[in-house]
């Protein structure tokens, strides 16, 4: 890809062609124009030709794919850069690889500062079970270490640490030699993310938004609240993306909404909701997903953290606000308060009202067909993480160990969330499972259980417009006269349409049917390559020596 010189303006007018140009205005195109900030034309190279000399800079795109830019709807962006920067434990293969990667950071990081980790699932180690504290506290030599498994309702922490929370042993949750979950978790994690400075913090947010657009990414929902992180981290953060090119962020504060007081304070902290990982369950892997049956390893049903007239009773004050309300919901006992309260709250407001609302599911794993009917019928969005899937799906997986092979079966049934008519957002939870957006679509399009699985191109709009409807945006995340220029240019392959059904794929890829191509995201075959990433007309990202 070769670009002209021009000076950076804030309203250049901008001409991309040679490419491919992936747009619903014109499944053929290969040029677009933007300008201040928006898409202001798309179609064929010949009619190019009379914008050529109007504009401030022209783009050759040497057969590059242009697409809307991704959204990726859950995010903890400090957690992401702080997991980028720090102790990583994913790639740890046993117990004891993990234990020696802690020795080895500990010895080559200054003391004094609380060592933060993250990344480690036992159930991939053949010890199948986390460090114990004393083994931890030999590994650390003494420090202070705090590390989150990988989905982050749980911990395992040195004794260190713990003497910097000494009320944690009396809260629920804690464990004396097992990982810590609720309130201890919290109070810990509070503590620990404490002891990170603002510049730490700052440098942190910083890496974790430049990966994201190195990976064509141009949003992220950034999901905090009291229980993940603190209220200076999420208004820096905003603040931050705010006032330095990179993606934007979209922030959701998960805390509870009794009136209009609750709300505007909501609004205040620069919020667009009161939404994301507002908990009413835990996680699979560390059996907190609240459950109707027992899980299958261990005779526990999970935690409740809200039920459904708390719940109810967020939603309505929110609606009656006209503040976006959402709930962090994994299990199918916590799927069912979730409907149970937002249906009774629709009694009290209105079911058109809570429907225009948009609220928002966070994760919305362990779904029936009645609770896939009632998002249907109350307008919520799903936002989900197909890598959730691809990494602990399967029949080997954890979510078979955890529930059993027939339950596990049934979880992320994303194909019957369209079938529905479910609006679906895609997110990745960063840190627990990494940004990589066409990862994630291949993940839902090649879901584990074939029944679940969906086209690539309703993946690629779950993972692009899909955010921008989550946010009550529907003139974004698509590349359209009038709509904002957020887009990212990739070096691919040939593009094709993948469709679970070979009908489909067959007609989709006739030229009548006007479908717009992708990469081809089969397995084993290379992902595109990001070479740029734009938000609002404005270059955040270009790969080295492109």
């Amino acid at each position: 890809m070769t670009e002209s010189t021009a000076p950076q303006s804030e309203h250049r007018t901008v001409l991309l062609r040679g490419g491919d140009v992936h747009s619903p205005a014109d499944p053929f195109a290969t040029a677009m124009v933007v300008e201040r900030g928006h898409v202001a034309w798309v179609g064929s190279e010949g009619a190019a030709d009379a914008f050529a000399d109007g504009v401030d800079e022209v783009i050759d795109l040497d057969g590059a794919l242009v697409t809307p830019a991704f959204t990726d709807a859950h995010v903890h962006t400090t957690s992401t850069g702080l997991a980028l920067t720090g102790l990583d434990l994913s790639g740890a293969r046993t117990l004891g690889e993990a234990l020696d990667l802690v020795r080895s950071y500990v010895a080559s990081h200054p003391a004094g500062r609380v060592v933060l980790g993250h990344g480690w699932d036992a159930t991939r180690w053949p010890e199948q079970r986390p460090p114990t504290r004393a083994e931890l506290d030999a590994a650390a030599g003494g420090r202070a270490v705090y590390l989150p498994r990988i989905d982050v309702h749980s911990a395992v922490v040195t004794t260190a640490l713990l003497d910097l929370v000494p009320r944690a042993a009396s809260l629920d949750g804690y464990r004396p030699d097992a990982p810590l979950t609720g309130a201890a978790h919290h109070a810990v994690r509070a503590a620990a993310h404490g002891a990170v400075s603002p510049r730490q913090r700052a440098d942190a947010q910083r890496a974790a938004l430049a990966h994201a657009a190195s990976l064509g990414i141009g949003t992220v929902h950034e999901c905090g609240g009291p229980d993940i992180s603190d209220e200076e981290d999420f208004t820096s953060l905003l603040k931050l993306a705010a006032g330095e090119p990179g993606p934007r962020v979209f922030g959701y504060w998960a805390e509870q909404v009794g009136d209009e007081k609750d709300a505007r304070r909501i609004r205040e902290l620069g919020a667009v909701g009161a939404a994301g990982d507002l908990f009413v369950d835990g996680s699979l892997g560390s059996h907190t997903a609240c459950l109707h049956e027992p899980y299958a390893d261990a005779p526990v049903t999970g935690t409740a953290h809200l039920d459904a007239a708390q719940i109810a009773a967020h939603v309505a004050a929110c609606t009656e606000a006209g503040l976006q309300a959402g709930f962090h919901a994994i299990g199918d006992a916590a799927l069912a308060a979730v409907v149970d309260g937002i249906r009774t709250a629709a009694g009290k407001v209105g079911l058109g009202r809570v429907r225009a609302a948009r609220h928002r599911v966070e994760h919305a794993e362990m779904l029936t067909p009645e609770t896939v009917a009632a998002f249907a019928e109350l307008g919520l969005t799903a936002s989900v993480q197909p890598a959730f899937d691809a990494a602990w799906g399967g029949e080997e997986g954890m979510y078979a160990r955890r529930l059993g092979a027939g339950r596990a079966r049934t979880l992320n049934p994303y194909a019957a969330l369209l079938r529905a008519g479910v609006p679906l957002a895609f997110g990745s939870d960063s840190p627990v499972t990494p940004l990589d957006p066409w990862g994630t679509v291949r993940a839902a399009a090649f879901h584990r259980t074939p029944e679940h699985r969906i086209s690539v191109r309703a993946g690629f709009t779950a993972h692009t417009r899909g955010g921008w409807r989550a946010v009550g945006r529907d003139d974004a995340g698509t590349l359209v006269p009038g709509a904002p220029a957020d887009y990212a240019v990739w070096r691919t392959e040939e593009l094709v349409v993948q469709a679970p059904d070979d009908r489909v794929a067959r007609w989709s890829t006739d030229p009548r049917s006007g479908t717009p191509g992708l990469p081809d995201l089969s397995p084993g075959a290379e992902l595109p390559v990001c070479l740029r990433t734009v938000v609002f007309g404005q270059t955040v990202y270009v790969r080295p020596n492109e």
